[in-house]
C-alpha cells in the first residue's frame, strides 16, 4: 500500500460540512466514495481539519493509501474525472509512510471575507458573507493584533465545542479591504475550536461598527466566557486557505 498526499478545494455551500456523516453529502463521504470506486476497494480518507456546513476550502490536505497501479502523474485526472463540480483535487503525490494529514500539520491559515458594498458582487456570492453597512478598518486592524499569541480562546468559541483544553496560538491576524468595500479578515494559528474563526470575524466587526473599542479583545479573552464576544457570523465567507507541515515562517 502507498500512502498519498492529497491537496483539495470545495465549494462548501452544499456540502454538511467535511466529516462524513449517515444521511449527508460532506467532503469526506464523496472523496470516500469517489476513491472506492476508481479504485474497486474501500478507501479511508483523513483530513487536516474538519470545516463546517457551507464552509470552502482553497488548500485541504488529506491522505489516504491505495495499491491501486494508477501511475502518479495521473492521480489529479483520475480523481477529477469522478469528483462533482464543486470538489477538486488540485495535488495527488506520494507522501512519507507515518505522514498524518492532521497530527503532523504545523499550522492551518484561514481567511474570512466581506462584502460591505449595498449591491454584493453576483458571481462572488457564495464566498463574501454580504454585510452592507460601513466598516472602519484601522480600529479592525488594531483589535486584531491583540488576538496574535497564545491564549485561552474560550470566549471565542462555540459553548458546545467538545474539546478539553482551548488555548490556542495564532501566528497572524489581521484585517484588509482589499477592494472597495471587500473586507478581508486572514487569520494563521496551530489549531482552531469550534466556530471559532466565525466568531473572532464577528468580534472584530463589531469593533469596525464602532460598536466595541479596539482594547476590549484582552477583557473578552480573559472573561473566557462565550457571551462577551461577537455574533457568530455565516459561514458563506471562510475559506480554509492552507495547511502548513513545516514551521510558521510569517506571511
Amino acid at each position: 500500500m502507498i500512502k498519498f498526499k492529497m491537496v483539495i478545494a470545495y465549494d462548501g455551500t452544499d456540502f454538511a460540512g467535511f466529516q462524513r456523516q449517515p444521511g449527508q453529502r460532506t467532503v469526506q463521504g464523496v472523496l470516500e466514495e469517489t476513491l472506492t470506486r476508481i479504485t474497486r476497494r474501500p478507501v479511508a480518507v483523513t483530513g487536516a481539519g474538519r470545516t463546517d456546513a457551507g464552509v470552502h476550502a482553497l488548500g485541504q490536505v488529506t491522505h489516504f493509501e491505495s495499491d491501486c497501479p494508477i501511475p502518479f502523474n495521473r492521480w489529479v485526472r483520475v480523481v477529477n474525472d469522478g469528483l462533482p463540480r464543486d470538489l477538486q483535487a488540485k495535488k495527488v503525490e506520494p507522501a512519507a509512510p507515518g505522514f498524518h494529514a492532521r497530527k503532523d500539520a504545523y499550522w492551518k491559515r484561514y481567511r474570512y471575507t466581506l462584502d460591505t458594498n449595498r449591491v454584493p458582487n453576483l458571481f462572488c456570492r457564495r464566498f463574501r458573507t454580504p454585510f452592507p453597512r460601513r466598516l472602519e478598518l484601522n480600529p479592525m486592524r488594531q483589535a486584531a493584533r491583540y488576538l496574535v499569541g497564545t491564549h485561552d480562546f474560550t470566549s471565542l468559541s462555540a459553548a458546545r465545542a467538545q474539546v478539553e483544553h482551548r488555548v490556542r496560538t495564532l501566528y497572524h491576524c489581521d484585517v484588509s479591504e482589499d477592494e472597495p468595500g471587500i473586507f478581508t479578515i486572514q487569520v494563521v494559528g496551530d489549531g482552531f475550536l469550534y466556530h471559532m474563526v466565525r466568531i473572532l470575524a464577528g468580534t472584530l466587526v463589531e469593533v469596525g461598527l464602532g460598536k466595541r473599542p479596539p482594547d476590549d479583545i484582552p477583557r473578552i479573552l480573559s472573561a473566557k466566557d462565550r457571551s462577551v464576544a461577537g455574533k457568530t457570523l455565516p459561514p458563506d465567507g471562510l475559506v480554509m486557505m492552507e495547511v502548513g507541515y513545516t514551521p510558521w515562517q510569517g506571511m
